[in-house]
């Protein structure tokens, strides 16, 4: 017959097997990590700067650089060993969503495109996404309404 634990036994006993988490490593290579990211987006930006193109048209386009650069990291299968090393260093910025939306399109390419890469593609993506527009959304009207002149 097998033995039941309580609530409290099984979680000293999960704590007890569950591998320690080094805190301050991790902390350290999502620092290293995020700022190597930012500082490839950097040198992007300023390179098209030098080129005489406008600040607003220069931030586009090296958003649009580093969304391609994280989902084709993604798609060559670089991207996860960077997310595995710099955990939310990697996460965060846009390369990061963009590993979200291709990596779960990849992994569910075989169940074919309608029903796996159309139904699954925005599983991650999809709250981040719906509750940016709803906030957007409400940051808007919000705006409006302090700054409307009657």
């Amino acid at each position: 017959m097998k033995q039941k634990r309580t609530k409290n036994e099984y979680v000293e006993w999960t704590q007890k097997i569950a591998p320690k988490t080094h805190k301050l490593k991790n902390i350290i290579l999502a620092f290293i990590v995020g700022g190597i990211i930012c500082t490839i987006g950097q040198v992007i930006l300023s390179l098209l700067l030098k080129t005489g193109m406008l600040k607003e048209d220069a931030a586009s386009l090296t958003t649009l650089l580093m969304i391609f650069l994280g989902a084709f990291l993604t798609g060559i299968n670089v991207y996860d060993n960077i997310g595995r090393i710099g955990g939310a260093g990697a996460a965060i910025p846009v390369t990061g969503f963009a590993n979200s939306i291709v990596s779960p399109a990849m992994e569910y390419k075989k169940e074919g495109y309608v029903m796996g890469v159309g139904a699954k593609m925005f599983l991650i993506a999809g709250p981040v996404l719906v509750y940016g527009i709803v906030a957007s959304i409400a940051a808007g009207i919000l705006y409006y309404i302090f700054t409307i002149n009657i």
